[in-house]
């Protein structure tokens, strides 16, 4: 008499149902997502963006505004607003705006109210933002951290301010928020960013100066070359299309991750254990010549 052993095969055909169920769901997923409105729904909606100076906000406003959108473009300058509206449909209109002006932010928001009427806006694209310098911590003071924070926060806090309710979901109005990678843009700029760190390194003290090297700054530059010849996008098409998709699509997703490096080092990076990062991100540091230098 021979005793089979049926576990095995039962733990093969849950394992299948798994995979299958799976698949099912990635395709009805990728179905949904790819779901949108018609042009005729959207031709004629407002969207209301900021930074369209350069970058990002620069060829959304213009792609937008080829789909069909009324696109209001907000720019930093006129030079940026001019370059904006030379490439674009009359439709196309610009504003200047600061986002760390509440004053300017209000009188931007009233005339925005007043051109869109009972239509209201479609959509708002808070994307107005800069870096600040990229150093090391002790290199910097509060002045260092304030202005990205005024603009990169408490700017997008502002216009959402005036322009939508901030708790939007009772509203029934979607958030998303797109997580690009590294793309060449003014805000990536190798050339601005070395020479911002060149001029931090020379109101060092002697002693700091003493413990990263003196060849601390040309051997940083090179650990940043590599990493960007590794990551860096230069299709910013691919950040663009992620918005187009929020507008558009019948189901926007929460997040969107834009560029090869996001979705596979970053945000896999993000959510892995400190030591993992520490160890991921330290590889790309430069050691100090004398820690205990003082």
């Amino acid at each position: 008499m021979v005793g089979v052993n049926n576990d095995n095969s039962g733990d093969m055909g849950m394992l299948y149902y798994v995979v299958l169920w799976s698949i099912i769901c990635y395709f009805w997923w990728k179905w949904r997502a790819g779901e949108t409105l018609s042009t005729l729904t959207l031709e004629g909606n407002y969207v209301f963006i900021t930074g369209c100076d350069s970058g990002f906000g620069k060829l959304a406003a213009r792609t937008l505004d080829a789909k069909g959108f009324r696109v209001i473009a907000a720019c930093m300058t006129e030079k940026g607003a001019e370059e904006l509206k030379a490439g674009a449909s009359e439709k196309l209109q610009t504003v200047l705006l600061n986002v760390t002006d509440t004053e300017n932010v209000k009188s931007v928001a009233e005339k925005v109210k007043k051109e869109v009427g009972e239509k209201g806006l479609w959509g708002l694209i808070n994307n107005a933002g800069i870096m600040g310098p990229s150093a090391p911590t002790d290199w910097l003071n509060i002045e260092h951290y304030r202005a990205p924070i005024e603009v990169n926060l408490l700017g997008l806090i502002n216009v959402t301010l005036n322009f939508l309710p901030l708790d939007m979901k009772p509203f029934g109005i979607k958030v998303c928020c797109i997580e690009p990678g590294l793309f060449k843009t003014a805000l990536s700029d190798r050339a601005r960013v070395m020479k911002e760190k060149k001029a931090i390194w020379n109101t060092l003290s002697p002693d700091i100066q003493r413990q990263y090297g003196e060849n601390y700054l040309k051997d940083d530059a090179v650990k940043k070359e590599q990493l960007v010849k590794l990551c860096e996008n230069t299709d910013l098409s691919l950040v663009v299309n992620c918005i187009e998709h929020a507008l558009r699509s019948k189901y926007p997703q929460t997040r969107y991750s834009a560029g090869m490096d996001a979705k596979f080092l970053w945000l896999p990076l993000s959510i892995m254990p400190t030591f993992v990062q520490d160890y991921v991100l330290m590889k790309n540091k430069v050691k100090l010549l004398y820690p205990n230098a003082s």
